[in-house]
């Protein structure tokens, strides 16, 4: 009985090891990219003194910031776009009750789990062959079209979850539909939409393979400025941008899992089930 107990208390260390292996291989490389964008000489490799001289050449590179203000104007286009038809085509789904509505429910998981390098390569021989030039309008385009799944699935299984009878009892006390939909369902809906809104807004700004595919000349979306930059050797300066986007990301994407919980619901990683 000794022996079995003993033989249960032991930890994996097997499993211990590929685990620390495995969050070493994934946020080392990320740790050097944020320690040495504060590094005093322009060195990728020898670290000297701690210093922000690479922010401050960032804030200074017209060119840098050409592609953030494109990159922020992208993903709040993309945000509000991908909201408004996301919310309509997620009550739409729910409400609807024939097999079509069913079907494409079922579609608008497919470019979740489709190559996010088809999805690119798709809409730029669309564009292509509509005679579109590439712009920063056919990237607003595209990631518009790509983010509406995700709000569709986020908020698919909250609007399920509420009770149709709230919005009925509205309707009897003579509020017309569009009045029930708008005082009664979408205040309800809410804390998903904004959580949604600005996990949207993060996916968009960090997003590269669909920006390369759909951008024009100039300007351009960051991650392809940088990806740009980068073929010609790593300055310090991408160190400093990369460290940025990190936290901006981070920071996103934690207001997205918070928002719920500011409205008195459970936060978390319940966002992604519509909890």
């Amino acid at each position: 009985m000794r022996r079995h107990r003993r033989g249960t208390d032991r930890r994996p260390r097997l499993a211990i090891a590929v685990t620390v292996l495995f969050f070493a291989l994934l946020y080392v490389p990320i740790g050097v990219v944020i320690l040495f964008s504060f590094n005093a000489q322009k060195s990728l490799t020898v670290f000297k003194d701690f210093s922000l001289r690479w922010y401050t050449e960032f804030f200074h590179d017209d060119a840098l910031i050409a592609s953030l203000g494109m990159s922020l104007r992208v993903s709040l286009v993309a945000m509000a776009g991908s909201m408004i038809l996301g919310v309509a085509l997620a009550l739409g789904l729910v409400r609807s009750r024939s097999r079509l509505g069913s079907l494409a429910g079922l579609i608008m998981l497919v470019p979740l789990i489709t190559p996010e390098i088809v999805t690119g390569v798709a809409a730029m021989l669309l564009f292509k062959g509509m005679g579109i030039t590439l712009s920063t309008g056919t990237v607003m385009l595209a990631e518009i079209t790509f983010s509406i799944s995700y709000v569709t699935v986020i908020l698919r299984s909250r609007i399920a979850a509420l009770n149709p009878e709230v919005e009925e009892a509205a309707m009897d006390l003579g509020a017309t539909r569009w009045q029930a939909l708008r005082l009664v369902t979408l205040p309800a809906l809410l804390p998903s939409i904004l959580a949604s809104s600005v996990l949207v807004f993060a996916l968009v700004f960090d997003d590269f393979v669909l920006a390369y595919f759909t951008t024009g000349v100039d300007p351009q979306p960051l991650s392809v400025r940088i990806y740009s930059a980068i073929r010609f050797g790593v300055e310090p300066t991408i160190n400093a941008v990369g460290t940025l986007m990190l936290a901006g990301s981070i920071g996103l994407i934690a207001l997205a899992l918070f928002i719920p919980r500011l409205f008195g619901r459970r936060g978390g990683l319940d966002l992604l089930s519509g909890k």
